[in-house]
């Protein structure tokens, strides 16, 4: 009887927080995409176009190859069943209002300027990206 109290007093102090955590509403998000996989970035494009959908700001930051996303001139294969690319799902995120960043290394690193984006996206402030990712209104998806 009395393992079965402990565990059951442990599972509650555990699990609280993340069933308390549950019932909120996400606000503002953020999402960080690295991954060199089309499904991974595609999948983290077509979360990012439901939560906006369902009332969430959402902004992105694109790192490392993931950054190519927002080339001018870049395209990837469509991936099934909607035979859509990343970079398509990218776009209906910017058009309903996503702000879309590639990290601040990204571009010396690649080699080029601001003029090789694609339009509506920037280039991230790390003082900005470090007040976003600590603040605690938002909830950060790392892809």
């Amino acid at each position: 009887m009395k393992k079965i109290i402990i565990s059951t007093l442990l599972a509650a102090v555990l699990f609280s927080p993340i069933m308390a955590g549950a019932s909120e509403k996400v606000d503002k998000v953020l999402i960080t995409l690295t991954s060199t996989e089309q499904q991974t970035r595609g999948m983290a494009m077509v979360l990012g176009n439901m939560m906006q959908a369902q009332g969430a700001s959402v902004s992105v930051l694109l790192c490392d190859s993931a950054g190519d996303m927002a080339l001018k001139g870049h395209q990837s294969e469509p991936l099934k069943p909607k035979n859509v690319t990343p970079e398509q799902l990218m776009q209906k995120l910017i058009s309903g209002g996503a702000k879309v960043e590639v990290c601040a290394l990204y571009l010396p690193n690649k080699g080029v300027g601001m003029e090789a984006l694609l339009d509506g996206i920037g280039a991230a402030k790390p003082p900005v990206m470090a007040a976003a990712l600590i603040d605690t209104d938002t909830r950060v998806f790392n892809f």
